[in-house]
């Protein structure tokens, strides 16, 4: 049996499925959860590389997926979170139905902030933890066509950096992992409706290397990762260019066609 535990959220795809791979290799058992059946399958493909897996269905989305969840952790020594599960939202703020604007709200704020509280009392009150939060360049420039999503983006990478300074005596780390865009399906799930925006069809970073940076940066108790130089460039002069200037570049990217 694995000496060491992982809980990850938004697992069945896309990063957080990388680093469910990446702590397994580490010699992690793992908890994961996603909001869609494609968990289990995820966990499958864990299994046959000998991965110890839990997997559950949960809508993060909601406080009882987040109460579940928690259930699930709050007994167990968690060695390790990644605090991944979130989701976009295209097409104008208007046009957006309220539902899933607030959904895309509890999701990337409401959970990630809820985990973080009580993941936080845990491991300091325990002595040792690490924490990854799947944060955005994305929070560091104003989104049209992606408002709400970048907004949620640019709170997290707040949240982790007042979070930091405030644990940096302490025993439990945590890292803001912020990429670019990246090779995922958060621009093909439907429910995102993000087929139509420029960027969907356009090269990406690359799903792995982004995956092993971030885990890299918080097994070393890294504060921040920007994988890419592209993506470190736009986070140093996201201060020194004007953000009608950093809105007007993103609407190139982000407005359906």
């Amino acid at each position: 049996m694995a000496d060491k535990l992982a809980a990850i959220t938004g697992a069945s795809t896309g990063l957080g499925y990388q680093f469910a791979r990446l702590a397994h290799e580490d010699g992690h058992a793992l908890i994961l959860c996603a909001d869609e059946e494609e968990i289990h399958v995820a966990a499958g493909k864990l299994r046959s590389l000998g991965a110890e897996v839990e997997a559950m269905v949960v809508d993060l989305s909601t406080r009882d997926g987040v109460d579940r969840f928690w259930a699930t952790l709050e007994g167990r020594d968690i060695d390790l979170v990644c605090a991944n599960a979130g989701r976009a939202l295209g097409h104008a703020f208007h046009e957006q139905d309220w539902s899933d604007v607030k959904r895309l709200i509890d999701l990337n704020v409401l959970q990630t902030t809820t985990l973080l509280h009580r993941m936080g009392a845990k491991m300091h009150a325990r002595g040792s933890g690490r924490i990854l939060v799947t944060g955005s360049i994305g929070g560091y420039v104003p989104g049209p066509f992606d408002a709400v999503y970048n907004a949620t983006k640019a709170y997290l990478n707040s949240l982790c950096y007042a979070l930091q300074d405030e644990w940096k005596d302490g025993p439990v780390t945590l890292t803001c992992l912020m990429p670019g865009p990246t090779e995922t399906d958060i621009f093909h799930r439907e429910e995102n409706d993000l087929q139509k925006a420029p960027i969907a069809g356009k090269p990406k970073d690359d799903l792995q290397k982004v995956a092993e940076r971030g885990y890299e940066a918080v097994m070393s108790g890294q504060r921040g990762a920007v994988p890419g130089l592209h993506n470190r460039l736009v986070t140093m002069f996201s201060g020194l260019v004007p953000e009608s200037i950093q809105a007007r570049i993103h609407r190139k990217g982000a407005e359906p066609e």
